[in-house]
């Protein structure tokens, strides 16, 4: 008989290995779940914003069921350990601040890269909450739900591009690449 996957095990097989930066967005997406008592995103009702793009952000996707594809996941390249998330119906959310001194002080960051990851893994999930993160509800303004665009043909490489990201150059479409080799001189 076959045993269900736990939502962990899920993300080590999303992500491919074991790490304590999956662990950490693994357990942001939990905790900000429970504060918007919300369930798995089964379309766009849910949005998660990324302050990274570091391991931990596939544990959200698979916690979450935001994806870039279907545009409830956000990408701001700021470079910290935080995660949004936010009800569409509600407007209402939370951002879970992953703080450095819970894993870095705990852990120490030479083992974090050197120490057995499943040891590492446990330490990130048995850190109590108040340590392990600050919470901030929020009222965010989210993007629209996601939009389908018409393509069009590209004059330069023949590859099709939203018609959205389209660019006019000579008089012909160019898509972005392309346009910004015309203006390079490539």
């Amino acid at each position: 008989m076959c045993e269900a996957k736990s939502d962990w095990e899920k993300c080590v097989e999303f992500h491919g290995h074991t790490c304590p930066g999956l662990a950490m967005g693994y357990r942001a997406a939990r905790i900000g779940l429970e504060e918007l008592a919300r369930s798995r995103s089964l379309d766009e009702e849910l949005v998660a914003v990324v302050e990274n793009d570091a391991c931990g952000v596939d544990a959200v996707m698979v916690i979450t069921g935001c994806t870039l594809g279907k545009g409830n996941l956000l990408f701001r390249d700021f470079g910290k350990n935080a995660y949004t998330f936010v009800s569409r119906k509600s407007g209402s959310g939370v951002r879970v601040y992953v703080k450095a001194d819970a894993w870095q002080g705990a852990i120490g960051l030479r083992s974090l890269r050197s120490g057995p990851q499943q040891s590492i893994v446990q330490q990130i999930q048995d850190i109590p909450q108040e340590q392990f993160c600050t919470l901030q509800h929020i009222k965010e303004e989210l993007p629209k739900p996601a939009r389908i665009f018409n393509s069009v043909t590209c004059a330069f490489c023949g590859e099709a591009v939203s018609e959205v990201r389209a660019h006019v150059k000579e008089g012909k479409l160019a898509c972005t690449s392309c346009a910004e080799q015309y203006t390079r001189g490539w």
